[in-house]
């Protein structure tokens, strides 16, 4: 999978650097897999939630931060819609961004 974009788990980690290490092993772990649906994805991953139109929901640093991604199986892109604190998620509308 490639995800689109990275810099923004860069730049979160550098203001936030107790989930640095999560997000990269995370970036890393995701752009190894070839996910061909959400039910794979929820698989390998049984914490994250499933959203509409093939979005999910990773809680990062014991639920501190959270990230949402929008995922193009076909593709086998992932986009980062949102990363960020617990009370900025709770600001947001996951299921539309």
């Amino acid at each position: 999978m490639r995800i689109i974009s990275t810099k923004i788990f860069r730049e979160f980690a550098i203001r936030h650097p107790d989930c640095g290490k999560q997000l990269n092993l995370l970036e890393k772990d995701i752009e190894k897999q070839n996910f061909e649906n959400p039910n794979q994805f929820k698989n390998y991953f049984p914490n994250v939630s499933l959203l509409n139109d093939n979005r999910v929901v990773i809680n990062i640093h014991g639920n501190d931060y959270r990230l949402v991604l929008k995922i193009n199986y076909q593709a086998k892109i992932v986009f980062v819609r949102f990363l960020g604190t617990h009370t900025e998620y709770d600001k947001i509308d996951a299921n539309k961004i």
